[in-house]
């Protein structure tokens, strides 16, 4: 047999992080204090900043901004994708090579202060600007603060107002039964009967953040308040894939029309009427179809059933517990979390800004979606929840898309993924 070092992991009971954080902490678990003088050379890992225009804003603006507030600090900066966060931050703590400020997505926090990866961040930092309350809660750990909000990216459900008007339909939907029968309505086929337009598309966001947020309109839970028990496996879980199934079955939906990031949308390219959305969506029809948002043909709404919920995903800045430049690390994070950064960040990225601060400024005015997370934040609901949430997290997609495509119903599906999360939870 090879013994590699998964499978040396896997009989030792441990994910990738639980053996990885032995090489981050000092030999007396303690963490560096983050006094004295902000001096060295730190490195940040952020998976956001993309491309040539996220790396001027960032090392062209924000960070020389940091360099003339703390001279004896030099940032190096590490790009990343979400998609490889995880794996990048596995493979570094493996070396012992974890970066000093990290940025994170919401719920990642609970598994890497579990781990004793994160420094604790002092409580008065939650209170020296006006945070969005409901995004400072995805930033503690049993009750200590590690994380500061940098952007929000919620989960709503755009339309095209010029369909809607076409069908006679005059409001959004009010809960999943209006939704099914205006899919319905708004779907077209070709003369072969091939669909040519949805009337829903769930598909075009990640999967997992689409059924998060089917289930928190359910008025269901992912885990409960201690993260050791699955809650989302009762059926209003169930419920919430099986809508995806329904509306495929009614034939106004098809997972085949999803797009890729960065491609036009079904929405621009009308082969949507309605679709589930990142608030971005605005940024991206004001570059690539500009036209609709003069002629006011898009709209957006929150998602309801039980109770109206939006999805509320986004970035976090902490500090490394193993940096040896704790001060300067720590500097680096206070600054990330000021509305003075956060404001270019999130119109850089069409997300929706951290602090109250930042509600009456021209960015948030002009952008519809953002407005419209902002005015909705008290329903607000987030991933995450358990310390066991990384590995858990990459198995949601795949297990749910099993049923989908017609392998499993959505209670098989639910259950396999419920398994899967019990297991992981059992090995903390």
């Amino acid at each position: 047999m090879e013994y590699t070092r998964r499978s040396v992991l896997s009989v030792l009971g441990l994910g990738a992080l639980g053996v990885a954080t032995g090489c981050a902490a000092s030999p007396e678990g303690g963490q560096a204090a983050a006094d004295g003088p902000a001096e060295g050379e730190i490195t940040l890992l952020t998976p956001i900043y993309e491309g040539s225009t996220g790396k001027q804003l960032l090392e062209g603006k924000l960070l020389p901004a940091f360099k003339q507030k703390n001279p004896n600090v030099t940032v190096k900066v590490d790009y990343t994708t979400y998609a490889a966060l995880n794996e990048k931050l596995t493979t570094g703590l493996a070396g012992g090579l974890m970066p000093d400020v990290v940025m994170l997505g919401v719920g990642w926090i609970p598994p890497f202060a579990h781990k004793k990866v994160l420094a604790p961040l002092p409580e008065s930092l939650a209170t020296r600007f006006q945070y969005e309350q409901r995004v400072l809660e995805p930033s503690r750990y049993d009750g200590t603060l590690y994380a500061l909000p940098l952007v929000l990216d919620t989960r709503i459900v755009t339309y095209r107002k010029d369909m809607f008007a076409e069908a006679g339909i005059k409001q959004p939907p009010k809960d999943w039964a209006e939704l099914r029968a205006m899919a319905k309505e708004l779907a077209r086929t070709d003369g072969s009967g091939k669909l040519s337009r949805v009337g829903f598309d769930p598909f075009s966001i990640d999967l997992r953040q689409c059924w998060e947020t089917f289930l928190f309109a359910n008025d269901g839970n992912l885990f409960d308040e201690s993260g050791q028990q699955v809650r989302f496996n009762d059926e209003r879980g169930v419920e919430a894939l099986q809508l995806f199934l329904d509306v495929v079955k009614d034939k106004s939906a098809d997972f085949s029309f999803k797009t890729a990031a960065g491609q036009p949308s079904t929405l621009a390219q009308g082969r949507s009427a309605m679709m589930m959305a990142n608030n971005s969506l605005w940024v991206q029809l004001q570059q690539q179809n500009p036209e609709l948002l003069k002629e006011d043909k898009v709209g957006a709404f929150i998602l309801a059933n039980k109770v109206p919920a939006m999805l509320q995903g986004g970035t976090l800045v902490a500090r490394s517990a193993s940096t040896k430049h704790a001060a300067a690390a720590q500097a680096l994070v206070e600054f990330l979390g000021t509305p003075e950064t956060i404001l270019p960040t999130a119109q850089q990225r069409g997300s929706v800004p951290g602090v109250q601060d930042l509600r009456t400024s021209d960015y948030v005015k002009n952008n519809g979606f953002v407005k419209l997370a902002l005015d909705n934040m008290n329903k607000a609901r987030s991933e995450g929840g358990t310390a066991a949430w990384m590995e858990i997290r990459e198995k949601i997609k795949t297990t749910l898309e099993t049923a989908v495509v017609g392998q499993r119903t959505a209670k098989e599906a639910i259950d396999e993924l419920a398994n899967l999360s019990k297991e992981a939870i059992s090995r903390l």
